[in-house]
C-alpha cells in the first residue's frame, strides 16, 4: 500500500490529483485539497503527534499516554519474504496512523464500493491523540520446536530466553508468548484500538492474534514531569523507575548495545516484558490500611516509604520499627529496589485493566505489566524470582499472561521494522 499524502507535508499524490479532475476538473481537484487540509488539521491539532522514525521506536521512552492496546501475533506466513512483506505493510500503516491520517490511497471511505475499505474508519473524526505504535519480536520468531522457519535462527540475542515459570505462576497458553508483538498507546482509546484493529486486518494471511489486552489508566511515568499514578490497589507504583531525563541511566540500563556481531541487529533496540497480573480486588478491600501500608511498604496517601520523607525520598531499609525493620524486608518496596537487585533498574509502562467479572463477582482486574530492560536476564529474572517467592503482595495477586520480547531499533525513512535483522 501507499498512501496519497507524502508523511512530512501532507501534499496529495499525482494519482489522487489526477483521479479528482478527472472527475469533474479543477473544482472537484480543489475539494480534494480542502478534504485533505482537514485531515492533516486533525493531524496536527494540539501537537499531538509523535515522531514515528528515529534511533529507537516511539513508544519506549515517550511520556506514558493514558490508554493502551497490546496484541502478540503468532506467523502464519510459510516465507521469509512473506513476513517481509507484513512488516513493510505494517510499517507503511503505522507511519499514516501516527500521523492521524488514513491507511492507504483511499482511506475509509474513498475506495470502490464493491471492496472492503483500506481502513476500518473509526478514527477518522479523531486526532492523533499522540499515538504511538512499538514492535517487538518473541523467541518463537526465530526458533519454534527446533525449526528455524524463516531463517534468522542465528541472529537470536542471548538475552532473548524463554522466561522460567515462576512461583506462583498460573499463566494461561492463550494470554503468553507469540512471534510479535504490538503496543499501541495513546490518549484516546479508541485510536489505540483503531492502530491494533487495522494492524490484524493487515496481517490477515500471514499472522493472526494470539492474544490482546486493552489498558486504562498507566500506572508508571515514563518522565520526571508525570505525576507517579496509582495502581488498582490505590497506592503509587514505579516511583523508582527509569525516567527519560536520565540519559546515562538508560544507556546503562534500557539500550542495548555493544553485543556480538550476530546480535548487532539489535543495537539501539530493548526488551520487553508483559505480565498480565490479576489483582484480587476483593480480598484487598478488605484488608486494613495497616497491613496495605506493610505490603506495600509505602504510605498510601503520599506514597512516602514507611521510613519517612516525600515519595522521591530514598527509602531508609535499616530504620528500626516495633518488630524489625520498619520497612519489611519482604515488602514490595524492599524486593523490588534497586538497591535489592544490584542496582538494575526497569523502564516502566503498565496499564491497569479491567475485564469484567469472573462470573461469581469477583472482577476479573488489575495491571498488565509492560517493562523495558537491558537484559531481562539479569534485570528480571532474579528481581521476579524474589519476589514470587517472598513478596507479602503474593497473596493478593496472580500472574496470568507472560511474555518476553526484543524490540528493535527505530526505523528511518524509507525502512521498515526489523529491517536490520532480516537484512543482517
Amino acid at each position: 500500500m501507499t498512501s496519497d499524502a507524502d508523511p512530512g507535508k501532507g501534499r496529495l499524490s499525482r494519482r489522487s490529483l489526477f483521479t479528482a479532475a478527472g472527475a469533474g476538473g479543477l473544482g472537484l481537484a480543489a475539494g480534494a485539497v480542502g478534504a485533505f487540509a482537514l485531515g492533516k488539521d486533525r493531524a496536527e491539532a494540539a501537537g499531538d503527534v509523535v515522531p514515528f522514525h528515529g534511533a529507537h521506536q516511539a513508544g519506549i521512552t515517550t511520556d506514558a499516554q493514558d490508554r493502551m492496546h497490546t496484541a502478540a501475533f503468532d506467523l502464519t506466513a510459510s516465507t521469509r519474504q512473506s513476513v517481509i512483506s507484513l512488516l513493510r505493510d505494517w510499517t507503511e500503516a503505522a507511519e499514516s496512523l501516527t500521523a492521524g491520517r488514513d491507511i492507504g490511497e483511499t482511506g475509509a471511505s474513498g475506495g470502490a464500493y464493491d471492496a472492503p475499505p483500506e481502513d476500518t474508519g473509526e478514527a477518522q473524526d479523531l486526532h492523533a491523540a499522540h499515538l504511538t505504535i512499538t514492535f517487538g519480536f518473541g523467541r518463537t520468531l526465530f526458533v519454534k520446536d527446533g525449526v528455524d522457519r524463516y531463517g534468522v535462527a542465528a541472529h537470536l540475542p542471548e538475552a532473548l530466553i524463554d522466561l522460567p515459570l515462576f512461583s506462583g505462576d498460573a499463566l494461561e497458553e492463550g494470554r503468553s508468548g507469540g512471534d510479535l508483538i504490538v503496543q499501541a498507546c495513546a490518549d484516546d482509546p479508541q485510536v489505540a484500538v483503531h492502530a491494533v484493529r487495522n494492524l490484524a486486518r493487515i496481517a490477515f494471511g500471514r499472522a493472526r492474534v494470539r492474544w490482546s489486552q486493552i489498558g486504562f489508566g498507566r500506572t508508571a511515568s515514563t518522565s520526571a514531569e508525570q505525576k507517579t499514578p496509582r495502581n488498582l490497589f490505590g497506592f503509587k507504583d514505579g516511583t523508582s523507575n527509569l525516567k527519560v531525563q536520565e540519559d546515562d541511566l538508560l544507556a546503562e540500563h534500557l539500550w542495548v548495545s555493544g553485543g556480538p556481531a550476530a546480535e548487532s541487529w539489535l543495537n539501539g533496540g530493548t526488551y520487553m516484558v508483559v505480565r498480565r497480573i490479576r489483582m484480587h480486588i476483593e480480598t484487598w478491600d478488605r484488608t486494613t490500611l495497616r497491613e496495605q501500608e506493610l505490603v506495600v511498604g509505602r504510605t498510601k496517601r503520599e506514597g512516602a516509604p514507611l521510613s519517612g520523607g516525600t515519595e522521591f525520598t530514598a527509602p531508609d531499609f535499616s530504620m528500626p520499627g516495633r518488630d524489625g525493620p520498619l520497612i519489611d524486608p519482604a515488602s514490595h518496596l524492599a524486593l523490588a529496589h534497586p538497591d535489592h537487585n544490584g542496582g538494575a533498574r526497569m523502564l516502566r509502562r503498565g496499564y491497569n485493566y479491567t475485564d469484567g467479572s469472573d462470573g461469581l463477582g469477583r472482577l476479573d482486574a488489575g495491571q498488565f505489566f509492560i517493562a523495558y530492560f537491558v537484559d531481562p536476564r539479569t534485570h528480571y529474572v532474579p528481581m521476579q524470582s524474589a519476589m514470587a517467592k517472598n513478596d507479602l503482595m503474593v497473596e493478593y495477586l496472580r500472574h496470568t499472561g507472560s511474555g518476553l520480547f526484543a524490540v528493535p531499533p527505530g526505523i528511518t525513512p524509507g525502512g521498515y521494522i526489523g529491517q536490520g535483522l532480516f537484512e543482517a
